[in-house]
């Protein structure tokens, strides 16, 4: 099973999945609770969180393994900058460093289609489809654990935002798609906030300025659009001096019941300061737990900093995403950042219990960096994953079945606090046999398919061995029939993208170069 994150709605895919509706308050703050029965995480690159070497014990293992070889446990994300970079990169005539590409968050920039919650928290909902095809592959399925939260509201009705713009203008950002984009993307983002909204700009190379205090919009845009119309490249980059003084103007610039965020801009090639993500977080963590404030970054550049941004902004509670181009730009800062100022949870995780009755083994793809340990799932003290409005989080697994299995086969469950309360809450839903057990290729479940075109291409590009993964060339193909079916461009530049790793894969050089990132906030 494959987990991940989306955003935005798309037509539903998988199986009918089984599904508990109506969040219920959390009982506890320790361990999970137990599932009924073990099942062996996979030997491969990458057990599942908290998951031990249990191996493959077979049919007679006794029922007492321990929780570590039955629960996948993780912090929820809905990053998708890896994406982005990916695509960027294979228009510029490269492959990616396999170090840069995370499975999940090139599921993550694709729509899934789930069904929203009525009130404040999560959907869950849990299905999948047989892998089918040779290479051993015929035993395993694709199971999906999808998370949504209720849309956003319309922008006359959340509450007023103040956003801390931290732009990088060190030499780095001179290059084309850097400074000059970071500065149409603000440009464009005057244009859309509300006249109640307040922005202040922060500006770094080797040491930090401030340009704008916090400032309302009403009566003030053209003050801002000259402040960003002044910002030239200048010498080294000194993150930890930006995003200091971004959280300093931040606070000073704190109004009570408004949504504090502090964003940034940058190439994230950090060289000067503290560049270490961790030591720049700890230098803020009063400011970012007093008030509340988030961190979202921003990503630009042929040459990009993308492990350093994304350490940056889970440790600062929020999340990244990758622009490549103008259209990039207007889609994150008019249809996607004014819409998900808000929270809907803060310090989301999620865990799937593997009934071993039923399951042989289990891998999970992705979340390396967002693992959680199993008895963490209920430690609300554990720092999860923030989550906004109109939001999907997609998980998947490679499930393999025990041979002539029928039952219940997993139970994922999903943590979160009220952002304003911090009271916890929890939501949960299961798949059966009968669930996870139509074809995946061919069938009706077309994002389901999408997710996983998505995940075999990333598994490919970092070298990896999932089961049953097709060559480069059918991917593609698949890619391309899914863009029509489904009449997504979003897909058919996945198809894109695939395209031209092959062709580097094979020495012939992209396909189509010059077609840059895409990624999703929400």
């Amino acid at each position: 099973m494959l987990l991940t994150a989306c955003s935005a709605d798309g037509s539903s895919g998988g199986a009918t999945a089984d599904k508990r509706s109506g969040a219920r308050p959390a009982e506890g703050t320790t361990g999970a609770q137990p599932a009924p029965g073990a099942a062996a995480p996979e030997k491969g690159r990458q057990p599942a969180s908290g998951s031990g070497e249990g191996g493959e014990k077979g049919d007679t293992a006794k029922p007492d393994i321990a929780a570590p070889d039955y629960l996948s446990t993780f912090a929820l994300d809905v990053d998708t900058a890896s994406y982005g970079y990916a695509r960027r990169t294979l228009g510029d005539g490269r492959l990616p460093d396999a170090a840069d590409v995370r499975p999940e968050e090139f599921v993550n920039s694709f729509r899934q289609g789930y069904e929203r919650p009525r009130g404040n928290g999560f959907s869950v909902t849990v299905d999948g489809a047989r892998i089918g095809g040779g290479s051993g592959a015929s035993d395993w399925s694709l199971l999906r654990v999808g998370l949504a939260t209720k849309a956003a509201p319309p922008s006359s009705e959340r509450p007023p935002a103040s956003l801390t713009f931290v732009v990088d203008i060190s030499g780095s950002m001179a290059g084309p798609g850097r400074l000059g984009l970071a500065k149409k993307s603000l440009n464009i983002l005057t244009d859309e906030l509300r006249d109640d909204d307040s922005v202040s700009l922060v500006t770094f190379s080797d040491e930090a300025e401030t340009r704008l205090p916090m400032t309302r919009l009403k009566g003030n845009r053209n003050k801002i659009r000259d402040a960003v119309a002044e910002m030239e490249a200048a010498q080294s980059t000194n993150v930890e001096a930006g995003i200091r003084r971004g959280y300093e103007e931040s606070v000073k610039g704190h109004r009570k019941g408004v949504n504090n965020r502090v964003v940034l801009l940058s190439d994230a090639l950090a060289n000067t300061g503290d560049t270490n993500a961790d030591g720049i977080l700890e230098k803020i963590d009063a400011a970012r737990r007093e008030y509340g404030i988030t961190l979202f970054g921003v990503g630009v550049g042929s040459d990009y900093g993308d492990a350093f941004m994304e350490r940056l902004t889970n440790r600062g509670d929020g999340h990244t995403t990758y622009v490549g181009d103008e259209e990039q730009a207007r889609k994150v800062f008019v249809d996607q950042l004014p819409a998900h100022i808000e929270l809907r949870a803060r310090d989301a995780k999620a865990q799937v219990a593997f009934d071993r009755k039923t399951v042989k083994q289990f891998r999970l793809i992705g979340y390396e960096n967002r693992k959680v340990a199993d008895e963490d799932f209920r430690d609300d003290g554990v720092d999860g994953g923030e989550v906004g409005p109109g939001h999907t989080v997609t998980a998947l697994y490679a499930v393999r079945l025990r041979e002539g299995a029928s039952g219940p086969v997993a139970e994922a469950t999903v943590r979160w606090l009220d952002p304003k309360t911090r009271k916890a809450y929890e939501e949960s839903g299961s798949a059966r046999t009968g669930t996870i057990d139509g074809k995946l290729w061919g069938g009706d479940a077309q994002r389901l398919q999408v997710a996983a075109v998505a995940a075999y291409f990333a598994d490919t590009l970092r070298g990896g061995d999932l089961p049953g993964t097709p060559a480069l060339g059918e991917l593609a193909s698949r890619a391309t029939k899914l863009a029509d079916e489904t009449e997504d461009s979003s897909v058919r530049k996945l198809a894109t993208a695939i395209g031209q790793a092959e062709a580097l894969r094979n020495g012939t050089g992209p396909e189509d170069g010059g077609d840059t990132g895409e990624g999703e906030i929400g």
